[in-house]
């Protein structure tokens, strides 16, 4: 059916002009694999380690290498910021081999009250992007799966880590994240806003790996003056947050 909008036209076919199988599998690839938004900190994690994949990029390939963690193999990447070019990241990860994926990234704050650094595990998402759309029908609620949900929950509460679990609202558009959007996403139950969460749902759902999530608490857009609040700079928070996204994948 044509609709005005071509996001409504969501195509179910597995089968495209450009498949993401054009990327072969090295030999051996792990079904592990985690995507960490924190590129510094995947740069850390991975010197000295030749990449085994490359995602393609006009801005520059993504090396994507492979580390050890509790005697597991475990893909690491940085999938690049925004819903497309995440989800292309995730899309070629899957297709190498991994089938157990969890994601690690930063978010704003919707709901006010969470310090810098407070881990949020988001159980569904608002989709306010579009890359979604292609992977899920327009009206369909998109969510982590079960058991990457699970393996988090587990992780977390045997670390003795204090987190929030709730939806995310997630948006192509930083610059266009309004009071009254803010507002409306707020009284949804969205706790915080991310630009990948929805869409990545969306697509390890479409594909049939288990994916799920830890984001942690950076700037606030939940008053009317925007607070950075140096977010960005909180290395402790962000290794950590690796280190339970890895504890997290190892468990599926």
């Amino acid at each position: 059916m044509v609709h005005l909008s071509p996001l409504f036209e969501f195509d179910p076919s597995l089968d495209a002009v450009i498949n993401p199988s054009i990327h072969r599998p090295p030999l051996g690839f792990p079904q592990h694999a985690v995507m960490c938004w924190f590129g510094n900190v995947v740069r850390e994690r991975t010197a000295g380690i030749e990449p085994v994949h490359h995602v393609p990029f006009e801005h520059g390939d993504h090396a994507i290498c492979v580390i050890e963690h509790g005697g597991v193999p475990v893909a690491l990447v940085s999938p690049g910021v925004g819903a497309p070019a995440a989800v292309t990241s995730l899309e070629v990860v899957i297709a190498l081999g991994a089938t157990h994926i969890i994601g690690c990234g930063g978010a704003g704050i919707v709901k006010a009250g969470f310090d810098v650094g407070h881990v949020i595990v988001p159980t569904g998402a608002v989709r306010d992007e579009g890359t979604s759309y292609h992977y899920a029908p327009f009206d369909a609620e998109v969510a982590p799966h079960p058991r990457a949900l699970a393996a988090i929950d587990d992780v977390l509460t045997e670390a003795g880590v204090p987190h929030d679990r709730g939806l995310v609202w997630t948006t192509d558009a930083f610059f266009r994240e309004t009071a009254a959007k803010v507002a409306r996403r707020r009284e949804q139950g969205c706790l915080a806003v991310d630009m990948e969460a929805s869409a990545m749902f969306a697509c390890a759902s479409f594909r049939g790996a288990a994916y799920a999530q830890l984001l942690y608490a950076g700037d606030d857009v939940s008053a009317a003056e925007w607070d950075h609040r140096n977010w960005e700079h909180q290395t402790g928070a962000r290794d950590r947050l690796l280190d339970l996204a890895l504890d997290a994948v190892i468990r599926l």
